[in-house]
């Protein structure tokens, strides 16, 4: 079988069924395990797939963005996970700000013992700030209906007055060539500058988020460390080479 059969066939394969097993691309094609290797390397960099441990998954569509209630299923174990490590992180007296998505929502109640001040853009996470008695200023501005992230102008503009010890972000992808992205410009925006005004960043990341590419540029990968749970070495051995990384396991 020719390469570019093989590799359509591959490419058919994942996004008919969103995620494929590296034996069943063997014995769909009949090549061996390091030709199917070599294929899904090539067709990773080429972007019609991105490799996952024992095989490839399909990427996402650039502009699409689950709501929270949607996210909130999504990887739940994973992210409390990366929620209770990044939380650590936090010490007393800091002043953080803390992004609008559902694993960041998860570190709130690991912050509640601390004497902390939290500068958010969303929305879901003030009945959690304001139980848990954490000091908290909201940007004002326009709040996005299917996340309940507030955006625009006036929140750039609100954002400025502060500068944080450290912020914690969401992210929709993190990419070795384009960095972190998220579907919406206008999100990629108030992400930016959080992390300009922030003297340590951090990107709250579950493998499924790696390999992946959406819209809007957030910013590049020595920008940020990154805090995931993937255990795919070679995808860590690459993003290690172009940032700090902390992997977390149950």
């Amino acid at each position: 079988m020719l390469t570019e059969e093989r590799q359509k066939i591959i490419v058919e394969a994942v996004n008919q069924k969103n995620m494929v097993k590296l034996q069943d691309l063997m014995d769909l094609t009949g090549a061996s395990e390091s030709t199917i290797r070599r294929d899904l390397t090539q067709l990773e960099q080429s972007r019609y797939l991105k490799r996952v441990h024992g095989g490839a998954a399909k990427l996402q569509n650039k502009l699409e963005e689950m709501t929270v209630s949607e996210k909130t299923d999504k990887n739940a174990h994973e992210k409390k996970i990366i929620a209770k490590y990044a939380a650590n992180l936090v010490q007393q007296r800091d002043c953080i700000f803390l992004d609008a998505g559902t694993t960041t929502n998860l570190m709130i109640p690991y912050l509640k013992e601390k004497e902390i001040v939290v500068v958010t853009n969303g929305l879901m996470h003030l009945n959690d700030l304001l139980r848990f008695g954490i000091k908290t200023y909201v940007v004002g501005g326009l709040v996005k209906e299917s996340t309940g992230a507030i955006i625009g102008s006036n929140a750039i503009t609100s954002l400025k007055q502060y500068r944080f010890d450290k912020c914690f972000m969401g992210t929709n992808g993190v990419h070795m060539e384009f960095g972190f992205t998220t579907p919406d410009p206008e999100e990629a925006k108030i992400k930016k500058e959080a992390m300009a005004l922030s003297r340590e960043c951090y990107i709250l990341a579950d493998s499924t988020k790696l390999g992946e590419i959406s819209f809007s540029a957030i910013g590049q990968l020595d920008e940020a460390t990154i805090i995931s749970n993937e255990t795919n070495e070679e995808q860590l051995e690459n993003l290690r080479e172009k940032t700090i990384l902390k992997v977390v396991s149950s």
